[in-house]
């Protein structure tokens, strides 16, 4: 699978203070299983991981860190959603930029699915990934 330009989109849709840049891989769904197990503990697929780096040099980071995308899982939900697989990348694209960035939505009272709603529809997007995770055992 192509991403065709979600490096570039994923610029456009950051929100304005990120700064550094952002590796993004489209992996199968055993990679990403193994991914989530190896460093979360969870033995199962998930959507999409995010790996940081932290600041690097004069507490600027040059890089963000590591975005890895399940392609299998990506085809299924944009399936169930009833949208094209590259509008579920971007969608997860956003997600994993946003946990780059230091938001979790696990912990921060909604202040992520705010920014993400915003964000994406500022970008265009159906929904944001955070919306739909009440409903979603395998998203992280």
């Amino acid at each position: 699978m192509v991403s065709g330009g979600l490096g570039p989109w994923l610029e456009r849709a950051a929100p304005r203070s990120a700064h550094g840049g952002v590796s993004i891989a489209i992996v199968s769904d055993a990679v990403i299983r193994r991914l989530n197990r190896d460093h979360r503990g969870k033995d199962q697929a998930t959507d999409v991981l995010s790996f940081s780096v932290g600041p690097l040099a004069r507490g600027r980071p040059s890089s963000l860190g590591d975005i890895a995308i399940a392609c299998g899982v990506a085809r299924r939900q944009a399936r169930e959603y009833g949208h094209a697989v590259g509008v579920e990348l971007r969608i997860l694209a956003l997600h994993g930029l946003l946990h780059l960035l230091g938001y979790d939505h696990h912990t921060d009272d909604g202040r992520m699915a705010r920014v993400e709603a915003r964000l994406g529809r500022r970008a265009g997007l159906p929904a944001a990934l955070t919306a739909r995770a009440s409903k979603r055992p395998t998203h992280s």
